[in-house]
């Protein structure tokens, strides 16, 4: 099949997390035998950041790493959206496209497209800025992929679209693996300083636990304002600026733990949904200890990481995994296992191609569920 992927960014993961689950799908979109065309504006936020900061060069490194994707990039005044969805079987439309494209893409749709046409929402802006999503026209659209059963159910009950699937992120195992090597520093945290979602949560969960413990540490990222590099400085703690997401693997292999620390709208709005993020710590077999975030999903099975509500539980939790290496490496195994099984970019596609041979024959689509033997992972 055919597919056409329409995406803020494919190339860029500069603050653009949503990079990663789509390379990944196209990667196992590809190894199966489809034609993936990745489109993305020439403007948008994530590669502008990118090439300012670090010039052409981070481009062509990231547009190699799916090898056989058709990339594609377009001016939004003089795109010819209908030129771009002739022949495709399957259209998948992320929210961050454009609301006029996304409208655009619709009335291809209604007007005689012969392809099936998929919104995917990897977002909390459902909940913490409906408006926004109220823009989007789409009445053209077979189906909506939430990443989240809670996202379901929110469409679901706003009337946004036909058909909803919960349709979870997951782990490139292609390039999310473990690797061997030596440590050079005793906690790595990958994330976005931002825009103050969870500012508190950080100092709580991050920086009090490594000043209390003496650790070495090291924070990749961007998005960091000055005045907090001088309080990670003044507290010894190394920032080291942003990192391409497929050399995370690497960084991971390079440290003994990493935390995971959600942002506010997730833990209060949207429980039940990971980000990438943890899927990718898993994947790459290094010990995680996870603030405030709940699995009421059920996703992954107790033991797969730590779970700590609070700065005390943190500071132990993480004392715990250095003290005692066969603990934290029976968790780990656990933790990998679990991506093994369930969520990998294989998986999410073969719940894709479930819900496309459904949504063609009109038959109710039995999408294989995630979820793990056991609800709970293990707290302190």
């Amino acid at each position: 099949m055919r597919f056409a992927l329409f995406c803020h960014s494919f190339v860029s993961c500069w603050n653009h997390g949503n990079a990663h689950f789509l390379r990944g799908i196209a990667r196992e979109l590809i190894r199966l035998g489809h034609e993936v065309s990745v489109h993305e504006p020439q403007d948008g936020w994530s590669r502008t950041n990118l090439l300012q900061d670090h010039g052409p060069s981070a481009l062509d490194d990231a547009a190699c790493i799916v090898p056989g994707v058709k990339l594609c990039t377009y001016r939004p005044e003089v795109f010819d959206a209908d030129g771009a969805v002739d022949g495709a079987d399957v259209v998948l439309v992320h929210e961050w496209t454009d609301p006029e494209l996304v409208a655009r893409l619709g009335e291809c749709r209604i007007q005689g497209g012969r392809f099936i046409l998929l919104f995917h929402d990897t977002h909390h802006r459902a909940v913490t800025a409906p408006q926004d999503i109220e823009k989007f026209r789409l009445e053209g659209y077979d189906g909506v992929l939430a990443f989240g059963e809670v996202l379901r159910k929110i469409y679901l009950q706003r009337g946004w679209g036909r058909q909803v699937f919960t349709w979870h992120e997951a782990a490139d195992t292609v390039l999310f693996r473990p690797l061997t090597a030596a440590a050079e520093t005793d906690l790595i945290w990958i994330g976005n300083w931002g825009d103050g979602e969870r500012d508190k949560e950080l100092q709580d969960f991050l920086l009090e636990p490594v000043s209390i413990l003496g650790l070495r540490a090291r924070l990749h990222g961007v998005r960091y304002p000055q005045n907090i590099r001088q309080r990670l400085a003044a507290r010894q703690i190394q920032y080291a600026g942003w990192i391409p997401n497929h050399r995370v693997p690497e960084a991971f292999a390079r440290a003994r733990v990493t935390v995971h620390v959600p942002r506010r709208p997730y833990v209060e709005a949207l429980p039940g949904v990971p980000t990438i993020r943890m899927f990718e710590a898993l994947a790459c077999g290094i010990p995680l200890v996870s603030a405030l975030w709940r699995d009421i999903e059920g996703l992954f099975p107790s033991g797969s990481y730590l779970s700590v509500t609070n700065a005390d539980q943190m500071t132990v939790a993480l004392s715990l995994l250095l003290r005692d290496p066969q603990f934290a490496a029976r968790q780990v195994q656990i933790g990998l296992d679990a991506i093994r099984a369930r969520h990998t970019c294989h998986h999410r596609v073969e719940a894709l191609m479930h819900i496309i041979s459904a949504l063609r024959s009109g038959a109710e689509p039995r999408v294989p569920v995630p979820a793990a033997r056991a609800e709970q992972v293990v707290q302190l």
